[in-house]
Parts: C-alpha cells; structure tokens; sequence
C-alpha cells in the first residue's frame, strides 16, 4: 500500500477519533450540566416537602425527629438530614439514632453556611459520613419547622451511570465512525492517488532517460495541468537530448578526424575530453579522462603552459619533443578565465621541421654542389687569361672547365628534371610495358662498362607479366639504379636484376655486391645530394640526385621503391609498380 495512502488513511482516522473524542467530552459536560440541573430542582422540590412535613410534626424528641427524617426520606427517595442553627445533626436517615451524637458538628458544611445565611446551599462532595459522593441541598432555617435547617442529599451513581452509558455509545459510534472512515479513506485514496501513482512512474521513468513515457489521461482539474506540464518537459527534454546527442556526434566526429590532438582540462585540473588524435600522438592508450595531465604526460613545459593558460587571459603556445615527434601546442583558457579549465590543441610538426631541415641541406648542397665546378671554371679561366700558359697546360686547362661546365649543365638538368617530377609537370604517357626487355636493353648498352671493370650482370626473370607505366621513365629508373650498382660495385663484381609478376603489381629489385651503406644512413639515400661515398661519387661524375628523381618517378606512376644494405656486402633497391590491366 503507498505511504501517502496510509498518511492519507491515518488523517481521516485520526480526524474522526478527534471529533469524537470532542463530541464526547462535550456531551458529557452538557449530560451532567443538565442531569444536575435536573436533580437540583427535584431535590429542592422535595426538600420543600420534607420542610412541610417537619412544620407538621408534633413531638421534638431525639427519637421522634429521628423517626421523622427516617419517614420524611422514603417520602421524598432521598437522605434527609434535619440540622439544628448551630449544626448539630438531629435527625439523619442514612445514620442510626444511637450513632447520631458522634456525628461531626456541620455548621463548617458549605451548603450549610449557605442556609444559615439565608440561601439555599448546594453542595457536591463526598460524604464523610457515607462514604458516597452526594449532592448536598440545604433549606434556609424555617421558625415553623422550629428553626431547623432541611438538607436533602441524594446520590450522585445514576448521573455517573448515564454518562458511563453515554460513553460507551459514543465508543460504539466512535468505532463505527473510525471503520467508516478507513474505509472511505482507503477508497478515496485509491481513486484520488491512481493518477498520483500513474504520475509518480511516469516522472520516475523520465528521471531514468526513458523520455518516451507520457501521461495519457486528461481532466480539468490541477492533476490535467500537471500532467499535460510533465508531457511538455519530457517532449523538450527528448528534443534536447535528442540536439545535445547530435551535438555531440558531430563534436565527436570533428574531433575523431582531426589530425590534432585536441585536450580539455576541467577547473580542478583534470581531463574532461582528449581525442583519439591526442592519445596517438603522446602515446595515451589508456582512457585519460578524469585523470590529472601530469600522470599522462611527463613534460613540464606542458604542464606550465595548461597551468598558464588557464589562468591567464591570452594564449600560451610552447614546443615539445616527445619521442621522436615535435608537437607545437597551442592553449586558450574556458571561460571564466582563473575559474575554468583550458583547451589545449597540439599540431605534429615533425614532418614540418624535418623538411625545414631537408630545405636547409638541400640549399647547403645545391650551394655546395654548385660552388664546387663554378671555382674550378673560373679558377681555370682565370690562368687561361693570362698570357703565359704554356700551350699543353691550355689545353688541359680547357678539358677541366670543359668537364666542370658539363658537370654543371648535368647538375643544373636532374635539378630542373627533379622540379618538373615533384611538381607533376613532367607529363607522363602510361601504357604497358615490358619491364625485362627494357633491363635487357639497357644491360646490353652497358655491357662495354660492366666487361672493363669485369662485373657480371644477369636478369633472373620470374612470373610473367607487364607494367603500367610511362616507358621513358622506367628507362630513367632502372638507369639510375643499374648506374648506381656499377659505380660503387668493386672491380669482380656482381649484378643481379629480378623482374616478377605479383598479383595487381609487377615487382623488379637490383642486387649488387658493392659497398653497401651504413645501417644508419639507409633512410637517407633518397634525400637530394646524398652519397655513401662523396668522393668516389664525384669523381664518377654523379651529381647526387639520381636516387630522388627514382623515387618520385617511381610514386608519380604509383609505384613504391625501398632498399635493403649491409656495409661491406652490397645492397639492394626494389620496387614495383602497377600492373598492366589483361587485354580483352
């Protein structure tokens, strides 16, 4: 049963129990004022009767009076006591005669004083003589009665009697009343409370997150107001939630995508948000929310810079190097600055700075690379000029700026070459082609260079197939790398070229047995200008920039190449391309 039904139950019955209670102690004072009232004037009645009898009695001895108020009080129903004026009892119906001397004198008895001063005394006591309470009525002395004062005393059982019976029917209709009252409560309270508790789940539920639950039943009372009110909030809850979800898919999407990390940090310093893209780049795995920054990441610039921008009103940005990444941070505070958290954004700046690093290099070796055969043309020209140059050294003289001015002119090419390839102006002309009778070719046009320093070559061909790419700068790939595996093989030694059909690619790596390149420096034989060996690269008229034409040759027609190279053994750069889509 509902505890507001009980309450409800307990009121009513409560209410009737007062209002009986009520009813009766007033019922009971009106009962006894009334019975009294009642009893008062039949007493007097009849102590006037007594009075009449006691005028007309004749003798006045202690028996006869006695006897007197014995008869005078089967008269009248009640005790009679004859009183003389100054309160000696003379005559008592309740008292034998022989004990009327020891009967205290009553001149002190208050309905007494009240006759002797000319009223008629009432009184309501128990009697000392009787052992009953009763109610007193004294007649003022008469001089016909011989001067006596009457009091009548009549018992007061039957006043207490009835209203012992009024009690008891007011119990009864007291009960009646209350079972009455149970009942009615319990069923008011079933047909009142039905919609409380219909309200009462329906709230309940919408606490829950269960906002489709509605209240279907209507009235016009304050209940219909009510209920037609809860309807409404749960239909602006829903729409709310409904935005607030949307809201947050789309944050969570934006952020999801971003490729920076993005990281919030609440008023008591702790992380509320941080995107998948924040984890990745600081190595977070962990979920790091509702933890503290400085258990996530131990660098304290970034801790200074959220302390900072949290309670300062202006951005704070700081660089950090984490692993092998550099991160710039940018961070902002929520408002209200000083009470709110902050927003800190972190940008991968690593490629950025590495090919800052690769722009300065490769402006130091273009520099570098350029310098070197400029001095040497003008230092020669410079000898040429004058006019003491014997006609032999002229002459050689001539062939180094000849050579240096090619070596320029073939710098200056692979730099414009290198251009037009990164900057996708070089246009290419796909088609299929035969990968292994291009190496064939360019094998047999290198035979006179491979047979002078005794290097073998071989092509080791596997499954069949054909490439889908431009046919000039295959041409310039496989140059590149067969020139390559010639200039830094030793004298003796060994070429081999392997040409395969995988499924979707064809896949081609050149093996030599030559110098091979440092473990460390294996990354970076594709950067513009490098050599495993400055000295023997020159002198063999490369220019350092071969390796970086192949590559993005190679990326340009959607290819990959990479390299595998032990110092001292020899290397070996593969790549593939596409292959050619089957005729039909």
């Amino acid at each position: 049963m509902p505890r507001i039904q009980l309450k409800l139950m307990g009121v009513l019955a409560a209410l009737v129990l007062a209002v009986v209670a009520s009813v009766g102690v007033l019922a009971e004072r009106g009962l006894r004022a009334r019975e009294m009232a009642r009893i008062e004037q039949d007493l007097g009645e009849r102590a006037l009767l007594v009075q009449e009898l006691l005028r007309s009695a004749s003798g006045d001895s202690a028996s006869s009076v006695h006897a007197l108020a014995t008869r005078a009080s089967a008269a009248a129903g009640a005790r009679v006591t004859l009183i003389e004026g100054d309160g000696r009892v003379v005559g008592d119906s309740d008292v034998p005669l022989n004990l009327l001397p020891g009967i205290q004198n009553h001149g002190n008895r208050p309905e007494v004083l009240q006759a002797l001063s000319g009223e008629i005394g009432r009184s309501t006591r128990d009697s000392a003589t009787v052992r009953r309470p009763l109610l007193y009525l004294a007649l003022p002395p008469d001089p016909a009665a011989r001067g006596r004062i009457v009091r009548l005393a009549v018992d007061l059982g039957e006043i207490d009697a009835a209203i012992a019976g009024l009690r008891s029917e007011l119990l009864v209709a007291g009960a009646v009343g209350l079972v009455g009252a149970l009942l009615l409560s319990f069923l008011l309270a079933r047909f009142t409370l039905r919609p409380v508790e219909e309200l009462r789940d329906v709230v309940t539920d919408i606490a829950a997150g269960r906002l489709d639950r509605r209240l279907h039943w209507r009235s016009g009372d304050e209940l219909g107001e009510i209920g037609a009110s809860i309807n409404r909030v749960a239909e602006q809850l829903r729409s709310r939630l409904e935005e607030t979800r949307a809201e947050k898919t789309r944050l969570e999407a934006v952020l999801t995508s971003m490729v920076e990390g993005v990281l919030v940090v609440d008023a008591a310093g702790h992380v509320s948000l941080a995107n998948p893209r924040f984890q990745e780049l600081l190595g977070v795995w962990a979920d790091p929310t509702g933890k503290l920054p400085v258990d996530l990441v131990r660098n304290e610039a970034l801790h200074q810079a959220l302390r900072d921008a949290a309670t300062r009103d202006e951005e704070q940005v700081c660089e950090l190097e984490i692993g092998s990444r550099i991160l710039l941070v940018h961070a902002v505070a929520v408002p209200p600055v000083g009470r709110g958290g902050c927003v800190a954004v972190f940008h991968d700046v690593s490629e950025l700075r590495r090919l800052d690093q690769v722009r300065r290099d490769f402006l130091a070796n273009a520099s570098h690379e350029l310098r070197t055969p400029l001095t040497s043309i003008q230092g020669f020209a410079a000898t040429l000029s004058s006019d003491s140059v014997p006609p032999e050294d002229a002459r050689r003289f001539v062939d180094v700026i000849a050579r240096n001015a090619e070596r320029l002119k073939n710098l200056i090419d692979d730099l414009l070459e290198l251009s037009q390839i990164e900057g996708r102006r070089q246009p290419l002309r796909l088609g299929e082609v035969d990968v292994a009778h291009v190496a064939e070719i360019l094998l047999d046009d290198m035979r006179p260079r491979l047979e002078k320093r005794s290097i073998e070559a071989e092509i080791k061909l596997g499954a069949a197939g054909s490439a889908w790419g431009d046919r000039r700068a295959i041409e310039q790939v496989l140059t590149n790398l067969i020139d390559n595996a010639v200039k830094y093989s030793d004298e003796g030694g060994r070429i081999e070229i392997h040409i395969g059909a995988k499924p979707g690619r064809i896949e081609v790596s050149v093996h030599d047995t030559g110098l091979g390149i440092p473990a460390d420096e294996v990354d970076r034989v594709f950067e513009r200008f490098y050599r495993v060996d400055k000295a023997r690269s020159r002198a063999l008229g490369g220019t350092g920039l071969g390796l970086a034409i192949v590559k993005h040759l190679l990326q340009a027609m959607g290819g990959e190449i990479q390299v595998e190279s032990t110092l001292g053994e020899g290397s070996r750069f593969s790549f593939w391309l596409p292959a050619a889509p089957p005729q039909t």
